[in-house]
């Protein structure tokens, strides 16, 4: 009835965690768990110890998230599929209430559950679609940190306008955890393998709206996401992969005529980088950043 998907890069500590609370959730729901390794070096064979009904297949190199997700989804064949972060873990009764809503509304294609920090924080995992505002007011932007209350970061920020106990329709959901219809996804297609790392969630669910899907954030089931265990390995990295994806995403849905635009984008996204690296003061190994499963823009 149901596929989990994981992709691991670096975090099996975690995805151990990860593993006990699906398996702890599931109770009599039969379901694969799937495992995408992106070529870690921290004995990701070790999960084998605890659940040797896992399915790992282990990558040569990095293929990136959405290459690997998609590895994971020609495998799939169950009704439901749920795409998982290793550092997130799995809310008593999940299962059984998100899969229910799914149940009752076969014109939803993808939901995303209410995520918490490890403190119990609500993260905002619903959004609106970005726009150019977006990468001036994204919640982790410097103008949206002097100024919160904004209207353009509410107006992103769709977590927010729930009463915490009605599903509502939203942009787009974070893929730190999404479940995803499998006949949406025969409908819609693949994750676009062009997004290494970063946004690829938000390009699926707009192509699942494209098509007539509904993308829905339920605010009843959880999970806690722990966030950036993958990112914190290659800060630098992964500050350049969102800035990169950021462009990317910006020049598949930018209408032909306003084309000219783009090198203005570039460069604005170029010095954004140089302003995230200074002010995340990349460089050490230590530096954390958190996962764009969460945090976008």
């Amino acid at each position: 009835m149901l596929d989990i998907v994981i992709v691991n890069y670096n975090s099996t500590d975690d995805l151990v965690c990860c593993l006990r609370s699906i398996y702890d959730s599931l109770r009599k729901i039969s379901a694969r768990v799937i495992i995408q390794d992106n070529a870690s070096d921290d004995d990701v064979d070790r999960v084998y110890a605890t659940f040797p009904q896992v399915e790992l297949s282990k990558n040569n190199h990095n293929i990136g998230f959405a290459k690997a997700i998609n590895n994971a989804l020609r495998q799939s064949a169950a009704p439901y599929v749920v795409l998982l972060n290793p550092d997130t873990q799995i809310s008593t009764g999940f299962f059984e209430s998100i899969l229910g809503y799914m149940e009752k509304n076969a014109d939803v294609g993808i939901v995303g559950p209410r995520i918490l920090d490890s403190d119990g924080t609500t993260q905002g995992s619903a959004r609106a679609f970005p726009t150019p505002f977006t990468g001036l007011f994204g919640r982790n932007t410097f103008l949206s940190k002097c100024f919160p209350n904004n209207p353009i970061t509410r107006a992103n920020m769709l977590t927010s306008r729930c009463d915490g106990k009605t599903p509502i329709a939203v942009g787009w959901v974070s893929g730190a955890c999404m479940v995803v219809r499998q006949t949406a996804i025969d409908d819609v297609g693949l994750m676009d393998p062009r997004f290494f790392l970063y946004w690829e969630d938000a390009d699926w669910c707009r192509r699942m709206w494209q098509k007539g899907w509904k993308v829905v954030y339920h605010p009843i089931p959880t999970v806690v996401h722990s966030v950036g265990t993958s990112s914190s390995t290659k800060p630098a990295r992964s500050l350049i992969e969102f800035h990169k994806s950021c462009y990317r995403l910006f020049d598949k849905y930018n209408r032909t005529s306003f084309k000219l635009i783009n090198p203005l984008v570039a460069a604005a996204l170029a010095l954004r980088l140089v302003m995230s690296i200074v002010l995340n003061k990349v460089g050490p190994a230590s530096v954390r950043v958190r996962s764009g499963k969460d945090v976008r823009g």
